[in-house]
């Protein structure tokens, strides 16, 4: 108890001294800007404009921007990606628009691009094109480092502010509520589509002042606090024409040969200056508009406070039964003692001697629990971070990063935990222990992902990690974390045995016949019911942050549902460890890691009812790596859930059985 009041007094004191100081992290600090002509160290005149990949709602397969035939940029200055910007897929490349701060552009002319008919190559490129526009692939781009945001009006007269925007729309027939093209008014032809190739953008900034900037300050200088992106469909005419009101409208049939299409991309910029909206804040407004950030949050307090009201009616009920069966069992050891007739014992004390029998499949179940450690201190440690603000929306990639090094680190946990708890099983072979404990999480997680990957890889999805990635991956595992398990297993195997509070017998107790409610599966899937209902609120925000392009960035909720996560799954194995031991059962090693465990069972299920009723993704191939990914999330919840609830039940059953006396 101390060490956790000890931690959670050191993450408020670093909180408060992170907010005091004014600390920015790496690559989040503020840059200031100015005219062109009033450069200095301090300040610079040239807004970079970036292009991320593209994506859809509609398709799990994400495309580089250069996939499509967009107008093209110099590459070899793109900035440098962290991991987890690769392993999510994200390829930030330079755009081929060009941004002076404070200088309005019109009309200005990006390139242009023509498409023959009768050409097999010009052919290809308009109709994956078309293919792009008809699955509503969104273009992220982004400026100091912030996203620019396209807003629109909602039905409920609600703004809306995505950070994507669409690379064109398709009308169809019948129109769809909410589409792109009903969404722009007048994009309303049957069967034709009309590609966004004119970008209004608006960049509002802030000019601050002279004892905020300090020697920053410049009377013609600002802070950039938001992009915003109002795209267009343009047919110009007579040259370039930015005022035109007709659409372009490709149809949808293929063009006739030596026919000509001219696609014009055009960009206008217009600076704004707003004093109000700080730069520490300027993130916000894309926050509050989403849908998914207007949260009921009466909702889940009441989740939260029903949550730990049953935890505290089990932790009650179980310390009240429990308090009544210890001083019974001692009464009756003091009536033996005095020469007095006991009563005969009967419930938990029975089975004493065949309570701490080692558990069959000893190897394996170590080998998850050494995992499940593994995963739980990276889960913790990471969420930590993310509520200071280390790990903010606005650094990207640095969750991903933070996580597999962790995970990567904490390696000797793993070897540690996995030897303790085998060791106690009484085993000897102590190699493949460990070799199992370095290779079976890791080994399942990385061949599911390599499996896909290879689906990303024949698709030319920016989603494919690079092969130079995948050894570094392998780099990291056996370079690093097989090592480190190696290490963590060394101490552990060198530890002396647990010593048990009561001896094993030699011959097993027959266990009596078992009524419904206290056989193995009933028990295990009613289980994971209370768990669940702790965290599927925050679930569907999760869900929806990874495959609808929203951002998440509610750490906090996150931490303190993790947390009662961790106490629901706790207690309700122990609860039902207890009843099984008062039935005489004493196979309790493998059925307190699988009850809490199939809390996974349940997030499987929420997964495929999100999958049907949430998202509209098409093609074998996109379902294929949804449940793919689902796959991975479900197992690494399994091992992290299966071992919370092994642990609480092995320290309750060794607490219970420490004060009572044994003959």
């Amino acid at each position: 108890m101390m060490a956790r009041i000890a931690v959670l007094c050191l993450l408020s004191v670093m909180c408060t001294i992170y907010r005091a100081t004014a600390f920015y992290l790496p690559g989040l600090a503020p840059v200031n800007y100015c005219k062109l002509g009033e450069t200095s160290e301090t300040c610079k005149s040239e807004l970079k404009l970036y292009v991320n990949r593209l994506n859809s709602e509609k398709n799990v397969i994400p495309y580089e921007y250069h996939h499509y035939d967009f107008c093209p940029s110099d590459e070899s200055q793109s900035p440098v990606e962290n991991l987890g910007q690769v392993l999510f897929g994200e390829r930030i490349r330079p755009s081929p628009y060009k941004l002076e701060f404070m200088k309005n552009v019109t009309c200005m002319v990006a390139c242009k691009k023509t498409y023959r008919g009768g050409d097999k190559e010009s052919e290809r490129k308009l109709e994956f094109l078309k293919r792009g526009m008809w699955l509503n692939y969104q273009h992220h781009w982004i400026v100091d480092n912030m996203p620019i945001t396209w807003c629109y009006q909602l039905e409920d007269e609600r703004q809306y502010c995505s950070t994507g925007f669409p690379m064109g729309c398709f009308s169809r027939e019948p129109r769809a509520q909410q589409d792109t093209c009903s969404i722009n008014g007048q994009y309303n032809k049957p069967q034709t589509y009309y590609p966004f190739n004119h970008v209004d953008l608006t960049i509002t900034y802030h000019s601050g002042a002279k004892e905020e900037w300090g020697s920053a300050f410049k009377e013609n200088g600002g802070r950039i606090i938001s992009g915003k992106v109002v795209p267009r469909s343009l047919k110009h005419s007579n040259g370039v024409n930015c005022d035109s009101k007709a659409a372009l409208e490709i149809p949808h049939d293929p063009l006739a040969v030596d026919q000509d299409l001219v696609i014009t991309y055009t960009y206008s910029v217009t600076f704004i200056e707003n004093n109000t909206i700080k730069w520490s804040s300027r993130w916000d407004y894309i926050l509050e508009s989403m849908q998914h950030t207007n949260i009921q949050w009466f909702s889940i307090l009441n989740s939260l406070i029903i949550i730990l009201f049953l935890s505290g009616m089990v932790a009650m009920i179980m310390l009240r039964t429990l308090h009544k069966d210890i001083a019974r069992y001692n009464q009756a050891c003091f009536q033996i003692e005095s020469g007095e007739d006991a009563q005969e014992e009967f419930g938990w004390k029975l089975v004493h001697g065949d309570v701490f029998r080692p558990a069959r499949k000893g190897m394996l179940l170590s080998v998850l629990l050494g995992s499940g450690v593994q995963i739980f201190c990276m889960t913790l440690v990471t969420l930590a971070f993310a509520c200071l603000g280390f790990l903010s929306p606005a650094n990207r990639g640095a969750l991903m990063t933070c996580a597999v090094v962790l995970y990567v680190c904490l390696g000797t946990t793993a070897g540690y935990v996995s030897a303790r708890i085998y060791k106690s099983f009484g085993g000897e072979k102590w190699k493949s222990n460990v070799l199992l404990t370095s290779t079976l999480s890791p080994g399942i997680v990385f061949s599911l992902f390599f499996v896909m990957n290879l689906v990303f890889w024949a698709n030319g999805s920016s989603a494919a990690v690079p092969f130079s990635t995948l050894i570094a991956l392998l780099a990291l595992w056996f370079g690093v974390s097989l090592p480190l398990t190696f290490i963590g297993a060394y101490f552990g195997f060198r530890k002396r045995p647990l010593e048990h509070p009561v001896r094993t017998n030699q011959i097993p107790r027959q266990i009596p016949e078992q009524s419904f409610y206290t056989q193995p599966i009933p028990g295990v899937i009613m289980g994971g019911v209370l768990p669940f209902g702790c965290i599927f609120i925050q679930l569907f925000f999760i869900l929806n942050s990874l495959w609808s392009s929203q951002v998440y960035y509610m750490f906090g909720f996150l931490f303190l549902v993790f947390l009662i996560l961790v106490i629901t799954c706790s207690e309700t194995t122990i609860l039902l460890c207890y009843f099984h031991l008062c039935a005489e059962d004493y196979h309790w090693w493998w059925r307190s890691f699988l009850t809490s465990g199939f809390t996974a069972f349940y997030l499987l299920v929420y997964c495929i009812h999100f999958f049907m009723t949430k998202l509209d993704i098409e093609g074998a191939t996109s379902t294929f790596l949804y449940f793919g990914y689902t796959c991975i999330m479900v197992y690494l919840f399994f091992v992290l859930t299966g071992s919370i609830g092994f642990f609480a039940s092995f320290w309750f059953v060794r607490k219970i059985y420490s004060v009572v006396k044994v003959d």
